[in-house]
């Protein structure tokens, strides 16, 4: 269920656009702003307000994987570039890394609710592979010592 404050911010992104229908990608951004997830109902609600089929809000969802769909994930959400590029420059060894560090598997999330662990088909930063993504920030280059520099930071925030 959206909370009042997102259905505010869904309200005021609305304005910005020809078509309520243009809205479908910011308003879901909003609602997984809020909980890290966006609901069935969550949809249904931003359907409602931009006053489309909420199969047309559901496909937007779930073809993008930046979204959350009916998935919680941790504070901090792991993403690796598995694409070829990444491929050739030892991606599959970060992520079992990785695996290793927070003892989880991919599609994961550490017992502390902290971190999930995703694998993404290419975040679009070939030049500099191999990458993740945590939340909203890139890293690139990325290298064991690298991986774990981040992790540390990142656990001991908070």
């Amino acid at each position: 269920m959206l909370t009042e404050e997102a259905k505010k911010a869904i309200k005021e992104v609305m304005k910005r656009y020809k078509t309520k229908r243009a809205a479908v990608m910011p308003a879901l951004t909003i609602a997984q702003d809020d909980v890290r997830e966006v609901t069935a109902e969550d949809m249904l609600e931003i359907a409602e307000m931009l006053e489309i089929q909420p199969v047309i809000v559901n496909e937007v969802a779930k073809f993008y994987t930046m979204y959350n769909v009916q998935r919680k994930v941790g504070k901090y959400h792991i993403e690796v570039c598995h694409n070829i590029s990444c491929n050739l420059l030892q991606a599959e060894r970060i992520i079992a890394h990785i695996e290793n560090r927070l003892n989880i598997k991919v599609g994961g999330t550490t017992t502390d609710g902290k971190f999930t662990l995703s694998t993404a088909e290419c975040l679009g930063s070939c030049g500099t592979a191999p990458m993740m993504q945590i939340n909203d920030t890139y890293y690139e280059d990325l290298t064991e010592t690298k991986v774990n520099d981040i992790l540390a930071t990142l656990k001991s925030r908070d």
